[in-house]
């Protein structure tokens, strides 16, 4: 029995493997959407095929294929964003002893520092991950005459990054770490191993945690952490870790709620105020060295970088489903409105042993109503449906993913268009299922 629920299984994870590393290579069988939605159709198959395996054989099976998924992520250089690169500038510049919020990348006082990996010389600067500074020269680095918007937990990171090779691949090797953290803590005892797969096998994570080595990796993994603090009860560890993951990348700050869920319909407890309290202490905390060494340039490119994307009203690149009923000047406020109130339910609903419930609903909500066009925002939305199991919500980091490789406001409101329908109606989907089969139990008693 074992034999023929394993090795279908292990056939199909090899299958997915092997796309995801042609996904990287960039083989020119396909286009490269047609490996996405390849991989995505196999990631599909093979979770499934991972439910019909036993427990005991299944953990092992989820390790083996996280590190599969992992691995193929390191063949290639960044193959679709350059954010590793800053990454790197960032960290090398902190080893230097400097803070990396006082001088941009193109400031001549850390031209010393350059190299050619982060600064080409000679080769037309015409590669897609290329770009002049204001004075000339080549770069890899993207935004260079603006300061970093990366905050400090997230610094502190890169530079910890920065001995084992001070290169891109050194970040990449970082991010298949991390990666394989999550995968750990998602295969605690007592959790069904297959919503583990739903993180370890992710297309995603090959190409956006390993492949690019998004920090957003790091946030999901104290994010992950802090929550499993907090439904055991563990306060004031949860909310530290809580509070370094949104220092490490801001978006899970969406997570806090669900940390709190239910905290409206009870009276708040002692732990509900160390949660909060270590959580806003050690976002603080981590702020105050770079503060010290660069007073408010700590905030870095992030108001530039709000207005540059669109987070401000009337700014036709954002809120594109709100967009398709409301005036566009009153999109961002709905938004907030409609987010306000979701996070309302889960102060007043939300269950306290599975805090993640509460922080996906916010998470994927903040999502929806903003539709980015960044997709590694989602892996914070992987890591959460790998602790929930409602696997619908994958459908909203699918359509960050959509987006970025069409663009346009059309494609905006079609991908996440798309990704609300999944999450409203698969959960019907899933009661009317339920409904025959819990009747038939009551039958039989």
């Amino acid at each position: 029995m074992t034999s023929r629920t394993v090795l279908p299984c292990l056939l199909a994870l090899a299958a997915l493997v092997t796309a995801l590393a042609l996904t990287v290579a960039r083989s020119g069988a396909l286009p490269l959407h047609g490996w996405y939605l390849l991989d995505v159709v196999l990631f599909a198959v093979a979770v499934l095929l991972l439910r019909r395996v036993p427990g005991r054989q299944a953990v092992p099976l989820v390790l083996a294929g996280s590190i599969a998924v992992t691995a193929v992520g390191l063949l290639a250089p960044p193959r679709t964003s350059d954010d590793a690169y800053r990454y790197v500038w960032d960290g090398r510049v902190q080893a230097a002893g400097i803070s990396p919020y006082t001088h941009t990348p193109d400031d001549p006082a850390l031209a010393p520092l350059r190299d050619p990996g982060l600064f080409p010389a000679g080769d037309g600067c015409t590669a897609w991950d290329e770009r002049r500074t204001t004075a000339g020269d080549c770069t890899r680095i993207n935004r260079p005459a603006v300061h970093t918007i990366y905050p400090p937990v997230a610094q502190a990171w890169f530079l910890a990054l920065h001995p084992f090779g001070g290169g891109v691949r050194g970040v990449q090797a970082g991010g298949a770490v991390l990666a394989l953290a999550v995968t750990g803590l998602l295969l605690r005892p007592g959790r069904e191993a297959w919503r583990a797969a739903l993180w370890a096998w992710f297309p995603g994570v090959t190409v956006w945690a390993v492949n690019d080595a998004h920090v957003d990796t790091l946030g999901a993994l104290l994010t992950v952490a802090g929550l499993g603090c907090a439904a055991r009860g563990r306060a004031v560890r949860g909310g530290l870790l809580l509070g370094g993951a949104v220092a490490a990348k801001l978006l899970p700050a969406l997570a806090l709620p669900g940390a709190l869920s239910g905290l409206l319909a009870r009276r708040p407890t002692r732990g509900d105020i160390l949660l909060v309290g270590s959580a806003l202490g050690a976002f603080a905390l981590t702020y105050l060295p770079y503060v010290a060494a660069s007073g408010t340039s700590v905030l870095g490119y992030l108001p530039g970088y709000l207005r540059e994307e669109g987070y401000k009203q009337g700014h036709i690149d954002r809120f594109g489903l709100l967009r398709l009923v409301l005036p566009d000047s009153l999109a961002p406020w709905s938004a907030a409105l409609v987010l306000v109130a979701v996070v309302v339910r889960v102060l007043l609903r939300g269950d306290p042993l599975r805090p993640w419930a509460g922080a996906l609903l916010v998470t994927g909500t903040a999502l929806l109503l903003v539709a980015p066009s960044y997709p590694w925002y989602g892996l914070l939305v992987v890591a959460l449906v790998a602790l929930d199991g409602r696997w619908e919500w994958l459908a909203v980091p699918a359509a960050g993913q959509a987006l970025y490789l069409t663009g346009g406001q059309t494609a905006q409101q079609l991908s996440y268009g798309t990704a609300l329908c999944v999450v409203l109606l698969v959960p019907l989907l899933r009661r009317r299922l339920a409904g025959p089969a819990v009747a038939a139990v009551g039958g039989e008693k």
